[in-house]
């Protein structure tokens, strides 16, 4: 099978109450790690790709990686897509060079430049049989050039999309409803306590949500930012060396709650770098004399592959859906 487009994915997810995953590809092992994991579950996958992984890996690299994966799994369907794209320069880049979806982010922009420049990127992207994603709404946090400071987000606002995805053409909508970039999506005066002293971040604003399903009925909505921040890898990190206090993200029932309404797609980075720089930290710390990257890559591959393969049967409910 051939990398695929996300029409069909989002299709069936909609009508099936689950989304399809979308993961930061950065590396080779990330790459294996993530594929690996929905060919044995039997799950669609979208391959993502930032502005900075692109600076950092380079763009041929990263497809021909994606494209092994494709070749190693071809009883699954596997999308490549551009995450944050900023401009109409750079989403041409990655239509040109072989992605099947892109997103264009104007989020930042004013509601009618946001159209204009999405609108710009929709007929480009349509005329060479590319989808697009777009963006209402703000979330705070960072991840690669996207930088929100807390305070700055925007709720998407319900009134405003039918008149968006009508005006663009766009395939896909990214919308803003709590949920935030990065690996500190909250500050700790956001946030409750449980009684193990842990963090609990605000609820997400599912009315937001239920608004935007009835002004779009049918229209895959995507989240970004929903990362959960597994506990148990940042007391890892921290226990070999590292320094995250008050790391928190947004709790996996919230997502798959998401994830059975009209999310189709649900961006996770940061669980991924977590549980690879945790084994990481923990491998050296119990093998100081080693030194080949093959013997510490090894567990950190292992691990994004047992963190993708969980949030595909326990968050996104995709396991079986390929």
């Amino acid at each position: 099978m051939a990398l695929v487009t996300t029409t069909e994915m989002f299709k069936k997810a909609y009508d099936g109450g689950y989304a399809v995953g979308a993961f930061n590809v950065n590396n080779m092992e990330i790459v294996q790690g993530i594929t690996e994991a929905a060919g044995e579950l039997n799950s669609p996958v979208i391959l993502q790709v930032s502005k900075g992984a692109r600076a950092y890996a380079n763009h041929t690299y990263l497809v021909k990686l994606v494209e092994a994966a494709v070749a190693e799994n071809p009883q699954i369907p596997i999308a490549l897509h551009l995450d944050h794209g900023d401009s109409f320069e750079l989403c041409k880049s990655c239509i040109d060079g072989g992605f099947t979806s892109v997103m264009i982010d104007a989020s930042s922009k004013s509601f009618e430049d946001n159209i204009a420049l999405t609108k710009q990127v929709v007929e480009y992207a349509h005329a060479n049989g590319v989808v697009v994603e777009a963006e209402l709404g703000t979330l705070a946090g960072i991840e690669d050039e996207v930088c929100v400071e807390a305070g700055n987000e925007a709720y998407t606002r319900p009134e405003e999309v039918e008149e968006f995805v009508d005006k663009t053409g766009c395939d896909s909508l990214a919308i803003a409803i709590g949920t935030s970039h990065g690996a500190y999506k909250f500050t700790a005066d956001q946030c409750t306590r449980n009684e193990e002293g842990i963090l609990v971040p605000p609820p997400l604003r599912f009315d937001v949500l239920e608004e935007i399903i009835k002004k779009l009925p049918g229209f895959p909505i995507v989240l970004h930012g929903s990362s959960s921040v597994p506990q148990e890898f940042v007391k890892m990190v921290n226990e070999f060396g590292g320094n995250m206090p008050d790391a928190v993200g947004i709790p996996e029932a919230q997502l798959r709650k998401a994830a059975e309404l009209a999310v189709c797609k649900i961006n996770i980075d940061s669980d991924i770098r977590l549980a690879m720089t945790g084994n990481i930290r923990k491998y050296f710390a119990e093998h100081p004399d080693h030194f080949d990257p093959r013997q510490y890559l090894k567990p950190a591959r292992q691990a994004v592959k047992d963190m993708v393969a969980h949030k595909i049967v326990n968050v996104l409910g995709s396991d079986g859906k390929a």
